[in-house]
């Protein structure tokens, strides 16, 4: 029997790769687009569906449902980047972030979660970042967002055990993939006090996603963990330093684990 996936944000990066690895194997993968420009490609079928948008949302589940009758995964991959000091990012960007990365993941969950009670099933996978576990400088609120996330869905969790439906996170480190270029960035402003080192915190942030892991490892790694009966609540993908970072987030003082992050930084 085939499995249903929903993948947001299927278009490009992540998603686009993690639809087409499954797609290789027995799922029917439909991933989502504000703006979907094919209605299959590569084994993806693609639905309109805009995460800021509760009517878009309820719409493409409802049209899905109808289609195949049920849900059996729901990746939340729509996401967007921003940066700058946050002193000086925009309110409205501010606000706009949450709508994406936070709030648009809510919306999504919560569409699919009707039918997948009425079935007693369902796996819903989070993908949320390793800066959701620290601040991040100039990145604050992308961190916040994916931080966030992950503590919501440790309560979804609880809340969702008696249902049978399961739910995790996995957190990937940089990949190489456009979200640099979809980012929001605050403009480096002349006369900010920041000016200097938010310019080299920016060039810095290309760099690393220049230089990041092969998508294709975040999407064999989603497809290990849909194979999980009992999965954990955190899941990790990156390079070895991405990941130990988090670990010694834990077990080292606040202020030892900041020095290490401002010698990364270079601040």
């Amino acid at each position: 029997m085939q499995h249903v996936v929903l993948i947001t944000g299927a278009s490009s990066g992540i998603g686009k790769s993690v639809g087409e690895y499954l797609a290789n194997f027995n799922y029917k993968v439909y991933g989502t687009s504000r703006q979907p420009k094919h209605e299959t490609l590569n084994g993806i079928h693609f639905l309109q569906l805009d995460v800021t948008q509760l009517d878009s949302v309820e719409q493409a589940i409802d049209s899905l449902i109808s289609k195949e009758g049920k849900i059996d995964f729901l990746i939340n991959n729509a996401g967007v980047g921003i940066s700058g000091p946050l002193e000086e990012v925009p309110e409205v960007e501010q606000k706009n972030i949450f709508e994406t990365n936070y709030f648009g993941p809510l919306r999504v969950i919560n569409a699919v979660l009707p039918h997948m009670r009425s079935r007693k099933s369902g796996f819903i996978i989070n993908v949320t970042s390793i800066a959701g576990f620290m601040g991040l400088p100039f990145r604050g609120f992308y961190s916040a967002t994916k931080g966030a996330l992950e503590v919501t869905t440790e309560a979804y969790r609880m809340e969702l055990k008696a249902f049978g439906i399961k739910m995790c996170n996995v957190a990937p480190g940089d990949f190489a993939t456009n979200i640099a270029a979809g980012r929001f960035h605050a403009p480096v402003q002349e006369n900010s006090p920041y000016k200097d080192v938010y310019e080299r915190s920016l060039k810095l942030m290309d760099e690393h996603v220049d230089q990041g892991k092969d998508p294709n490892l975040m999407a064999k790694s989603v497809h290990a963990i849909m194979q999980k009966s009992n999965p954990k609540i955190h899941y990790k993908v990156g390079d070895f330093t991405q990941k130990i970072s988090v670990v010694l987030k834990h077990i080292l003082p606040d202020k030892v684990f900041e020095k290490l992050l401002l010698k990364h930084y270079k601040l």
